[in-house]
């Protein structure tokens, strides 16, 4: 008698649909916050400043977006713990990262918003690069989730 394994229920196509438009989203908002990192800011704190405030406000709105989409009810990590059960570890892990990330950017929303010096703008450059390295290896990490739960690529 052969056993039957069920073949794991594919991710709905609107559920992927959204997270590779909320994926561009937050590139498009880190890549805001990388080139107003970037700028002119000494002799020039106080626009710089504001430029790099507005970015990280953006991008801290888009990574809330993406913690729902991820842990909310009927969220990603829902359907990927159901279908395979493997990843819990993974899952937690990305999971920790969230609240680690979103801890950072509001951390770098206050020190943006306060009056800054010449030390003051380089250690908000210093944590708002450090910021988008964990971005990048949390999305990388993301991607590689899905693919392994679903055989499906959900682009850079």
């Amino acid at each position: 008698m052969e056993l039957l394994v069920p073949e794991p229920e594919p991710v709905e196509v609107d559920h992927l649909a959204s997270v590779r438009a909320r994926r561009a989203e937050l590139r498009e908002s880190m890549n805001a916050l990388e080139q107003a990192l970037a700028g002119a800011g000494p002799g020039r704190i106080e626009p710089w400043a504001e430029r790099v405030h507005v970015a990280l406000v953006e991008l801290s709105a888009d990574l809330r977006a993406h913690v729902h989409l991820s842990e909310g009810p009927g969220g990603l990590y829902q359907e990927v713990l159901a279908s395979a059960p493997r990843l819990a570890g993974r899952v937690q892990r990305l999971v920790r990262e969230h609240g680690e990330m979103t801890w950072l950017v509001e951390d770098l929303i206050a020190r943006a918003s306060g009056p800054l010096d010449d030390e003051g703008l380089a250690a908000v450059r210093s944590r708002g690069t450090t910021l988008l390295g964990r971005l990048v290896r949390h999305r990388q990490a993301g991607a590689d989730l899905l693919y392994e739960a679903y055989q499906t690529d959900v682009g850079g």
